[in-house]
């Protein structure tokens, strides 16, 4: 804030005045409605560490989460609304939506480096206060992989005593993922696929299917004749590549802080994390590499 020197001692004796710019500015933001407080209601938000345990680290171990969680939020409200563009054909916002994701998965990735400043003793420290919380009770996470195509039914019993969020589990089980969308446009732009590749059951994990990567192939080919759909191909396999470099960090970090222990809420750790590693979301867009 620019200030001038006022020969004549303001009120509050500090011999200090602003200037006229520094004045209207200051006029301006006490000016009648929101405030950027009360626009981002960050009582709620800073307000919302609770640390159980005492230890100093834990305030870092909840800002992390916390975070992870608002950039999840960020990404199910950019992947429903390009999921809706995919199915109505209409890719240039689309393809947008998807590279913010894949810009707020660059966050997420980064987070583990500052969890991981956080010591085997560190944690120990506050490990009993968890109790059995676990990041496998995150239903955001769970419906991000949902969104995405990897269909885990078995997984909503874990959120019984949360009936409103079993049933957002349960109704995004039954939808068209984002690759589910992606492949009913390649039908609908022409390309040979069978019916049981774009219309089947959405409640099931995804099976890769010859023909579809045959379609992703020609594209690929030919990113000339058809831009758009190489584009989202890429988009794709952007946000699956963030996605697993995501799975990667959280799988070292954790290894880091409590070795081959068992993990919170009774996983088996690391080797869990480590199996998550062999799951893709988009399988042709992988496989249609060895092509080239």
């Amino acid at each position: 804030m620019k200030k001038t020197r006022n020969n004549v001692r303001d009120g509050l004796g500090y011999g200090w005045v602003m200037s006229a710019p520094s004045a209207h500015i200051a006029t301006t933001l006490a000016a009648p409605g929101p405030t950027y407080a009360s626009y981002l209601r960050l009582d709620e938000i800073l307000n919302a560490q609770a640390p159980l345990s005492g230890t100093h680290d834990e305030m870092l171990f909840i800002v992390i989460h916390q975070a992870s969680e608002l950039w999840i939020k960020l990404c199910l409200h950019e992947l429903s609304a390009a999921r809706a563009a995919i199915a109505a054909d209409d890719l240039a916002p689309a393809l947008k939506m998807i590279a913010r994701v894949s810009r707020a998965q660059d966050h997420m990735i980064q987070s583990w480096n500052v969890l991981a400043t956080m010591t085997p003793r560190d944690f120990a420290g506050m490990r009993e206060a968890l109790g059995k919380s676990s990041g496998l009770q995150s239903h955001q996470y769970r419906l991000m992989e949902f969104m995405m195509g990897a269909k885990k039914p078995g997984m909503i019993a874990a959120f019984e005593a949360s009936p409103d969020v079993q049933a957002q589990l349960l109704a995004e089980l039954g939808r068209a993922s984002l690759y589910d969308e992606a492949i009913s446009l390649l039908a609908r732009r022409g390309f040979d696929l069978p019916r049981e590749t774009y219309a089947r059951d959405f409640t099931q994990p995804y099976i890769a299917a010859q023909a579809v990567e045959a379609a992703w192939e020609k594209i690929y080919r030919q990113p000339d004749l058809y831009w758009d759909l190489y584009d989202l191909a890429e988009k794709l396999a952007d946000v699956e590549y963030r996605f697993q470099l995501w799975r990667f960090g959280h799988l070292k970090t954790i290894e880091r802080i409590i070795g081959f222990k068992r993990g919170t809420g009774g996983t088996a750790g690391v080797h869990y994390l480590a199996s998550l590693m062999k799951e893709v979301f988009f399988p042709e867009l992988l496989d249609v590499r060895k092509a080239f």
